[in-house]
């Protein structure tokens, strides 16, 4: 696993294992949202992201966590491997819902610098329409992919998944 990709819904724990992932395999972690987002919620435009993939995937090794649709043909045909949190709605809203009030005003981690958190219906509703629409996309794409895929429906398959993982490069 040199590139890598992890997908899923928003909640789902991309960013935490895309962190993890970068260090257990030595790989340079790129969040999509850090890609995007400029300091007060500015959305960059769709060239100034794929400039930026283009060149962070020319390289041979790199993690990108995030599902940006409109960048997911590029990113797949460079990677090696996708890791897809698969994992049930009901726990991501309530993740999501837990990630606003535990870091409410505050920039986390995995977002850019001058983008606080902050409750977004437009995006809780993205989030609440996943199964009907993103899903369905994603799959689609996925089918045509010709790299591995790991997907993974729950929380406990994850670990499974992570202490196999860690076993094998220990």
């Amino acid at each position: 696993m040199h590139r890598v990709l992890i997908i899923g819904p928003c909640g789902a724990g991309k960013s935490t294992l895309a962190a993890e992932l970068g260090r257990t395999l030595d790989l340079p972690v790129y969040h999509m949202d850090q890609l995007n987002w400029r300091p007060g919620w500015i959305e960059s435009s769709k060239d100034e992201i794929r400039a930026r993939l283009a060149t962070i995937t020319a390289s041979d090794r790199w993690l990108i966590d995030g599902n940006y649709g409109g960048t997911l043909d590029a990113r797949l045909a460079r990677a090696d491997t996708v890791v897809y949190l698969d994992f049930p709605i009901r726990l991501c809203a309530w993740r999501v819902l837990r990630r606003i009030w535990t870091y409410r005003g505050q920039t986390r981690p995995d977002m850019t610098e001058g983008c606080p958190e902050r409750f977004d219906l437009e995006f809780f509703l993205y989030l609440l329409a996943w199964d009907s629409g993103p899903r369905l996309r994603t799959d689609e794409r996925l089918r045509e992919y010709g790299g591995r895929v790991v997907r993974l429906r729950n929380p406990a398959a994850l670990r499974e998944w992570r202490a196999s993982l860690d076993k094998a490069t220990a």
